[in-house]
């Protein structure tokens, strides 16, 4: 069957964009093609710097004949709608219509239409130029003389040229011919920039590849990357070193050249007194190179891998030695930030450190980043007795934590923030719970980043997230659809991991509370000075929050009114101490209801945030394997807010819903809730349980409501001594009486009071299996 190959040809696609562009093109052009009935067999996408391509095998040489029915209007209709059905069916006369008999319709006319396939070059030319135009690239320009018009071409780069070809391997391929600005299809291509000349012409896949492989050009993205790889092993190996892998700057470099050539390059071994990850990050920063280490000191060394995009006459020489001069001054700088901050932290106190932080806004409604430290630190001591840390600790290593933030090596390399923390809390001679928890209290980063396990770095990380996550919640600041600026899922979805994974028995909702409670402390001072300052200088506040308090005309200790006489003085020093007093007797009053509004909206917002903490366990266990709706099912339980709880009881009842028992239950608890819900609705009253054992006359119901009498005060203890497996057993228990009581025993019975007391009975079967989860909200 035919194939058909693209090339975009264009000048140089940002590394970056490359990956999400060949995906786009496979996308966009496949999907296009499968619309208009030309299914295929394979296809796979390629992406150079210079080139976006597409190869597609196995098409059919033309589309698939089709065959259409199209009813019309009756025998005898008005000529409009005849008229109408014509235009719409293509016919141009009512002859061309058949006629068909109803019984019941009678009469009506009939278009049956056959339409030849088109053959596939017409529609792969139909298809591209309109896939070009709507390519969705982050960024794209017009260029030329037509780029003044807002309707020009837009694409990443300038677009050179277009090759399209399709045709069997049999046969010469034809060039699928289509025009867009002016720039027309065709058979060729271009080799390297530099090592190439001249257009090439191609047939299809394997010539194409093979010609530009001759012409300095390695098409395939990930054959590169494997050419990259494998030759800087082999270079780190014959110097006896180890290539640091980074498959970030693999990828960023194999987007960066078409022929890589693999070289080795040196700096001064005097460098090496700088942290090793600041020389990584200046190495890979500023030249995209990688660093080698020596295996018998898990150090690194003094040489690094660079990649060029062309083979030199000189075996790469001059190569080198440029990127050598650039790697010396980065290092230089370097060593220069790295021996300053040594010299500042070694004169400067913590407290003169932090004083730093206070002119720097974290949010301009959250505060600063000083105040933003002080809470993390309270919560930081808070928090440490339950994740078996010392309390001072936690909150001194959450006061130095963030201290490196201000420091000359994180301000030229953000990426080292935190581990600088621990590099400069050793020298300083701090506590190594110190320096790990300046490092950790960062992590997990993403779902694949370890989670700390020491007791204080715990402490700091989750103080870290919880104060973020529960500051711009306050704000009403949450994540919308896709959009999340400040990374609250990844905080989130932090907070569980280092919860689950560390074995944390902590109540989420409770942590939450706290976290906004600290918060609201440090902001309660603030606006203590607030209220002080509207009373002795804003003269319609101050009597707003008189008249609040009932007090607009109490009187001064001269006689004139409260009101008039706070504004005869300038500051709260000139009151007399009666009337000072009273001043701040009203604000206490004022602040004592800013703080019960303010609680009663904290315990809103930790409810709130809960369900997204929740929603982040669903995807972390998800990916784990574990069903969202069991989830679903045991948050809707009153109190779940211990995940390690939570996650255990999950466990149990996914294990449990995979036996016999547990799925014939949950079908019987759901055809009982689905009838409570009905009748409920229908009589206007909710079934609270309260059986009368008086009026269960038939065997089935008798046994039913004996086993659920004995078995919930078993459920109970063994859901009290946290044993999820016991309670699951006993529940187990249940599923042989439902299963006889659906199938012996009519709920609405002709008696009310025999339906009432049997809706009582399916009341208290809901109620016993909501004591190990709300079963109504499981699939199945």
């Amino acid at each position: 069957m035919p194939d058909l190959l693209l090339e975009l040809f264009c000048e140089e696609i940002p590394a970056r964009m490359q990956a999400g562009a060949a995906e786009s093109l496979r996308k966009l052009v496949t999907d296009a093609l499968v619309e208009r009935g030309l299914v295929y067999e394979g296809a796979k996408a390629f992406v150079t710097p210079r080139r976006l391509a597409l190869a597609v095998h196995g098409l059919p040489a033309q589309q698939p004949d089709t065959h259409e029915e199209r009813k019309g209007p009756r025998v005898g209709a008005p000529q409009g709608a005849i008229d109408g059905f014509l235009k719409a069916a293509g016919l141009t006369s009512i002859e061309q219509a058949s006629i068909e008999s109803d019984p019941k319709k009678g009469e009506f006319y009939v278009a049956r239409l056959h339409k030849h396939g088109r053959p596939t070059p017409d529609v792969v030319a139909e298809i591209v130029p309109a896939v070009i135009r709507a390519f969705p690239w982050p960024k794209s320009m017009r260029w030329g003389k037509g780029s003044t018009s807002p309707n020009a071409l837009r694409w990443v780069r300038p677009l050179q040229s277009i090759l399209c070809t399709f045709g069997p391997e049999t046969e010469e391929p034809e060039i699928v011919a289509f025009e867009i600005d002016g720039l027309r299809s065709g058979d060729t291509t271009r080799g390297h920039r530099f090592l190439s000349e001249g257009t090439i012409r191609v047939r299809r896949l394997e010539d194409w590849m093979a010609k530009l492989e001759a012409a300095f050009v390695v098409v395939d993205r990930e054959r590169r990357k494997d050419i990259i790889l494998n030759d800087a092993k082999d270079l780190a190996l014959a110097q006896g070193l180890e290539l640091v892998e980074d498959a970030g700057l693999l990828d960023e470099i194999s987007g960066l050249v078409e022929w890589p050539v693999v070289l080795m390059g040196s700096f001064d071994p005097a460098f090496l007194d700088v942290p090793d990850e600041v020389v990584r990050a200046t190495i890979r920063a500023n030249q995209k190179c990688f660093v080698l280490k020596d295996p018998a000191t898990g150090r690194l060394a003094n040489k690094f891998v660079l990649v060029s995009n062309l083979a030199a006459s000189d075996g790469g020489a001059a190569i080198i030695a440029g990127n050598e001069r650039v790697i010396r001054a980065r290092l230089s700088d370097a060593k220069f930030f790295w021996e300053t901050d040594k010299k500042t932290n070694a004169s400067v106190s913590l407290e003169d450190r932090l004083a730093k932080f206070g002119n720097v806004t974290f949010h301009e409604k959250l505060g600063s980043q000083l105040e933003r430290i002080r809470r993390i630190a309270a919560l930081a001591k808070t928090l440490a007795p339950l994740v078996g840390a010392d309390p001072e600790l936690a909150e001194q290593a959450a006061l130095y934590a963030k201290s490196d933030l201000r420091t000359e090596v994180v301000g030229e390399f953000p990426e080292v923030q935190g581990l600088m923390g621990r590099y400069y809390a050793r020298l300083e001679g701090l506590p190594e719970e110190i320096a790990a928890a300046a490092e950790e209290h960062y992590k997990p980063q993403g779902p694949t980043d370890r989670v700390p396990t020491a007791p204080v770095s715990v402490a700091v990380a989750l103080a870290d997230k919880l104060d973020t996550l529960t500051g711009f919640w306050a704000i009403d600041e949450k994540p919308t659809g896709s959009k999340d600026p400040y990374a609250l899922r990844r905080a989130a979805l932090g907070v569980v991991r280092i919860i689950l994974e560390n074995g944390l028995r902590i109540g989420l909702q409770d942590a939450l509370w706290e976290t906004r409670n600290i918060q609201l402390q440090k902001a309660a001072d603030a606006r203590s000075a607030e209220l002080e300052s509207e009373f002795l200088t804003q003269h319609e506040l101050a009597r707003e929050h008189l008249r609040e308090l009932d007090a607009l005309d109490e009187q001064a200790s001269n006689g004139m009114s409260f009101l008039e006489f706070i504004f005869t003085v300038k500051s709260r020093d000139q009151l007399p101490v009666v009337e000072k007093d009273k001043l701040d007797r009203y604000i206490n009053t004022l602040m004592d209801r800013w703080w019960h509004v303010e609680n009663q909206a904290s315990w809103l917002l930790a409810k709130d945030a809960l369900a997204f903490f929740a929603d982040r366990l669903k995807v972390h266990l998800r990916e784990a394997g574990a069903r969202h709706d069991l989830v679903d099912a045991v948050f809707a339980l009153p109190g779940q807010d211990d995940l390690l709880l939570v996650v255990k009881r999950v466990e149990a009842l996914g294990r449990f819903l995979a036996t016999e028992d547990g799925k014939n239950l949950l079908a019987g608890t759901k055809r009982a809730a689905n009838i409570l819900r009905i009748e409920e609705k229908k009589d206007g009253v909710a079934y609270e349980g309260g059986v009368d054992v008086v009026l269960l006359h038939e065997p089935e119901e008798r046994a039913l409501s004996q086993a659920i009498a004995a078995l919930g005060p078993q459920i109970e203890q063994a859901l009290a001594r946290e044993d999820f497996e016991a309670a699951m057993a006993l529940i187990a228990q249940l599923r042989a009486p439902v299963d006889a009581f659906f199938e012996k025993v009519t709920v609405n019975a002709d008696d009310p009071a025999l339906r009432v007391n049997r809706l009582r009975l399916l009341a208290d079967i809901r109620a016993a299996t909501r004591s190990i989860a709300d079963f109504e909200r499981i699939e199945g």
